[in-house]
């Protein structure tokens, strides 16, 4: 039979590399103009997202991800594209943050809270949850989760 022809690792990357940064125009239209719509495929995809988070393996599939990559690669990709992109991200985040944030300080500020105990009091941690919990009901009911 016969068998595939490939160029080495070193070719494939080689062309990926040289290639590949020119197609940014491809990968703007992409978005700009999907053959198919990104939300109607991803929500499609919910039962096919609980199987795989479910699957029997699903721990060791994930550890040994982690473990093949490792804290070397996580610090190197992070340094050297994480930082760089990090200031302009943020600045690009701003309207979304906005969007994303703007129905909880409301929110916060109509919680009635337990009165403050004595520095120490495992009570004052009740505060805390009575802000958290405020804040996750709004969010699954943003969301259409429900509460």
């Amino acid at each position: 039979m016969p068998k595939p022809k490939i160029g080495t690792t070193e070719e494939i990357a080689k062309k990926f590399l040289e290639v590949t940064p020119g197609r940014s125009p491809y990968y703007e239209a992409g978005v700009t103009a999907p053959k198919a719509d990104w939300e109607q495929n991803t929500v499609s995809a919910g039962p096919a997202y609980k199987a795989s988070i479910a699957a029997s393996d699903i721990e060791k599939r994930f550890t040994g991800g982690v473990k093949k990559s490792g804290t070397a690669k996580w610090q190197r990709k992070s340094k050297d594209i994480g930082v760089p992109r990090y200031g302009p991200g943020v600045q690009a985040s701003g309207p979304d943050f906005i969007a994303g944030y703007g129905p909880y300080p409301s929110v916060i500020a109509a919680v009635e809270m337990s009165a403050r105990q004595p520095r120490g009091s495992d009570a004052n941690y009740m505060r805390s949850k009575q802000v958290g919990d405020a804040q996750h009901k709004k969010k699954l009911a943003l969301i259409g989760a429900g509460v």
